[in-house]
């Protein structure tokens, strides 16, 4: 039986409440279930230290730029996920420093010694060759899936509860995410509050933002935001627990990904998956997976998301259109079938010979 170890981060790491907290709870998973068939045992480690003898491969789902997270000379064999590259796309906005500059260094010494990459869309491998230097054959694409909770909820005594519970409005344009330049968030508030409709937001760093330093070059781009904070149109909702969160996507009017560069963007697939209507960008991985079951944007254009979020808000019947589209694309995507691709990258390793 081959043994694998899968790490899961630390809840110390910020990452289990986050995008890679999810993808790694979910993979994790459905590899458990999945790997006998393979003639495999996946079990979570919590990082590299005493795996010598007892795994014959380690996955590490998570990569972090600018610190490391990856021994320069990994003790056993290693793949590892990189979901995406894009504070290298945009350096201007997301400056490392001298410390971050030397953590780069050292992922890209140790990345060299990995068996296989892992990552989440088409637009991530070209990123990843072209900002990391990676060639083309070690880079395997595996995308990720809305999960078993995302589903459309049409129980009226469930959704009035979420509703009364959370204070939402009969109309909402809903946002989940982080607040990082690439979500764009000051764009699509802007967008929102010029057209006079509630926007929700989900997301723990979007509810403390009267508490961070908007003067650090990471976070100035949340400046325009101050002045709005205290507009009843704007609602933070922070951390919401998974079971409320498919509710929440069903009440919403529409799902809006504005953002200017995403690696997945799971929101988008999961808001499908309730059959919440999308709008989004038209930019990176976005349009990869949600194929023709959205209304797209330019993102840079604050007018030209305002014109198409109107549109497709004023239109019940294209709202019901992009919402059966959306079902039926977001059933393209599970975690069975990431699973399944994960391990055929962990077979492909092993009868390459590249196992100890």
């Amino acid at each position: 039986m081959i043994r694998i170890g899968f790490i899961t981060p630390s809840s110390s790491s910020g990452h289990p409440a986050r995008g890679i907290g999810f993808y790694s709870r979910q993979l994790l998973s459905a590899l458990k279930l999945r790997a006998g068939t393979y003639g495999m045992q996946v079990e979570s480690v919590e990082n590299f230290d005493n795996v010598i003898g007892r795994y014959n491969l380690i996955h590490q789902p998570y990569f972090d730029l600018f610190s490391p997270s990856l021994p320069l000379v990994p003790p056993v064999k290693t793949i590892v996920t990189i979901h995406d590259v894009i504070p290298l796309e945009y350096p201007l906005h997301y400056p490392p420093g001298i410390k971050g500059r030397l953590g780069l260094v050292w992922e890209k010494t140790a990345i060299r010694s990995v068996s296989r990459i892992i990552t989440d869309s088409y637009a991530s491998v070209k990123a990843l060759v072209k900002y990391l230097h990676l060639p083309h054959a070690k880079i395997k694409l595996v995308y990720l899936a809305p999960g078993d909770q995302f589903r459309r909820i049409t129980d009226k005594i469930r959704l009035s509860s979420v509703r009364n519970k959370y204070h939402l409005p009969r109309k909402f344009v809903l946002f989940m995410g982080d607040i990082n330049w690439n979500k764009n968030l000051p764009g699509l508030v802007e967008t929102c509050l010029n057209l006079k409709i509630p926007l929700v937001v989900i997301g723990k760093s979007a509810a403390e933002i009267e508490k961070l330093n908007l003067s650090h070059k990471e976070l100035s781009h949340l400046s325009p935001l101050i002045s709005h904070l205290s507009d009843p149109n704007l609602i933070r909702l922070g951390f919401v627990p998974d079971e409320d969160l498919a509710a929440i996507f069903s009440l919403a009017g529409i799902y809006c990904q504005p953002s200017f560069a995403e690696g997945f963007g799971l929101p988008v697939v999961q808001a499908m998956a309730c059959g919440t209507p999308v709008v989004c960008s038209r930019t990176h991985s976005l349009p990869e997976f949600a194929g023709e079951a959205a209304v797209y944007f330019d993102p840079f254009s604050v007018p030209d998301m305002t014109q198409k979020i109107k549109s497709v808000m004023t239109d019940s019947g294209l709202r019901k259109t992009l919402s059966e589209a959306g079902i039926i694309q977001s059933s393209r995507f599970t975690w069975e079938q990431s699973a399944d691709h994960t391990l055929q990258v962990y077979r492909e390793v092993i009868k390459s010979g590249l196992l100890p």
